[in-house]
Protein backbone atom coordinates (compact mmCIF):
# COMPACT_ATOMS: atom_id res chain seq x y z
CA UNK A 1 0.00 0.00 0.00
CA UNK A 2 1.06 3.41 -1.01
CA UNK A 3 2.81 5.29 2.08
CA UNK A 4 2.46 9.44 1.60
CA UNK A 5 4.94 11.73 3.41
CA UNK A 6 3.17 15.06 3.93
CA UNK A 7 5.75 17.83 4.69
CA UNK A 8 4.70 21.31 5.94
CA UNK A 9 7.40 23.78 5.73
CA UNK A 10 8.61 27.53 5.65
CA UNK A 11 12.43 28.20 4.88
CA UNK A 12 13.88 30.41 7.39
CA UNK A 13 17.13 30.53 5.02
CA UNK A 14 16.50 30.18 1.11
CA UNK A 15 20.85 29.13 0.52
CA UNK A 16 20.55 26.63 2.77
CA UNK A 17 17.16 25.26 2.36
CA UNK A 18 18.39 25.13 -1.36
CA UNK A 19 21.35 23.26 -0.30
CA UNK A 20 19.09 21.30 1.48
CA UNK A 21 16.30 20.24 -1.64
CA UNK A 22 19.54 18.90 -3.83
CA UNK A 23 20.74 16.55 -0.84
CA UNK A 24 16.88 15.43 -0.78
CA UNK A 25 15.68 15.18 -3.77
CA UNK A 26 18.04 12.29 -5.12
CA UNK A 27 17.47 10.23 -2.20
CA UNK A 28 14.07 9.92 -2.74
CA UNK A 29 14.08 8.79 -6.18
CA UNK A 30 16.98 6.31 -4.84
CA UNK A 31 14.54 4.81 -2.19
CA UNK A 32 11.43 5.08 -4.61
CA UNK A 33 9.83 7.58 -3.71
CA UNK A 34 8.32 9.92 -6.32
CA UNK A 35 6.78 13.61 -5.95
CA UNK A 36 3.25 14.77 -6.06
CA UNK A 37 3.59 18.24 -4.50
CA UNK A 38 6.89 20.07 -4.32
CA UNK A 39 7.13 23.37 -2.31
CA UNK A 40 3.69 24.14 -3.28
CA UNK A 41 2.07 27.20 -1.61
CA UNK A 42 -1.44 25.92 -0.09
CA UNK A 43 -4.55 27.77 -1.18
CA UNK A 44 -6.99 27.46 2.48
CA UNK A 45 -10.09 26.92 2.04
CA UNK A 46 -10.99 25.95 5.88
CA UNK A 47 -9.08 26.68 9.15
CA UNK A 48 -5.82 29.36 8.81
CA UNK A 49 -3.14 28.41 7.17
CA UNK A 50 0.09 29.91 8.84
CA UNK A 51 1.97 33.20 5.57
CA UNK A 52 5.00 31.59 4.50
CA UNK A 53 4.50 27.53 4.79
CA UNK A 54 4.50 25.40 1.47
CA UNK A 55 3.78 22.11 1.34
CA UNK A 56 5.41 18.79 -0.52
CA UNK A 57 3.95 15.52 -0.74
CA UNK A 58 5.83 12.16 -1.85
CA UNK A 59 4.57 9.19 -2.47
CA UNK A 60 6.59 5.66 -1.75
CA UNK A 61 5.48 2.17 -2.43
CA UNK A 62 5.56 1.30 1.03
CA UNK A 63 5.54 2.12 4.86
CA UNK A 64 8.92 0.13 5.34
CA UNK A 65 10.63 1.82 1.99
CA UNK A 66 9.10 5.41 3.47
CA UNK A 67 11.28 4.58 6.73
CA UNK A 68 14.43 2.94 5.20
CA UNK A 69 14.33 6.73 3.67
CA UNK A 70 13.77 8.79 6.38
CA UNK A 71 16.35 6.93 8.76
CA UNK A 72 18.89 6.31 5.68
CA UNK A 73 22.47 7.74 5.79
CA UNK A 74 21.94 9.26 2.78
CA UNK A 75 19.18 11.48 3.84
CA UNK A 76 20.36 11.96 7.23
CA UNK A 77 23.00 14.39 5.32
CA UNK A 78 20.02 16.30 3.89
CA UNK A 79 18.55 16.25 7.32
CA UNK A 80 21.32 17.89 9.31
CA UNK A 81 21.89 20.49 6.28
CA UNK A 82 18.15 21.68 6.87
CA UNK A 83 18.66 22.04 10.73
CA UNK A 84 17.87 25.73 11.24
CA UNK A 85 17.27 26.09 7.93
CA UNK A 86 13.69 24.73 7.34
CA UNK A 87 11.26 24.85 10.23
CA UNK A 88 9.18 20.93 9.40
CA UNK A 89 6.38 19.13 10.26
CA UNK A 90 6.57 15.94 8.43
CA UNK A 91 4.01 13.23 8.57
CA UNK A 92 3.96 9.35 7.22
CA UNK A 93 -0.13 8.44 6.03
CA UNK A 94 -0.76 5.07 4.71
CA UNK A 95 -2.94 5.93 1.32
CA UNK A 96 -6.25 3.76 0.80
CA UNK A 97 -9.90 3.33 1.69
CA UNK A 98 -11.67 5.77 4.42
CA UNK A 99 -11.31 3.98 7.99
CA UNK A 100 -15.04 5.71 8.38
CA UNK A 101 -17.74 5.03 5.86
CA UNK A 102 -17.78 8.29 2.97
CA UNK A 103 -21.08 8.91 1.51
CA UNK A 104 -21.81 11.40 -1.39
Amino acid sequence: MSVYVIVDAVNLDEERALEYRVLAEPTIELYGGRYRIQGATPEPVEGVWPEGRVMTMVEFPDMARARRWYFSDEYEKAKRARDGAIDVRLLFVEGGKAAWPVTA
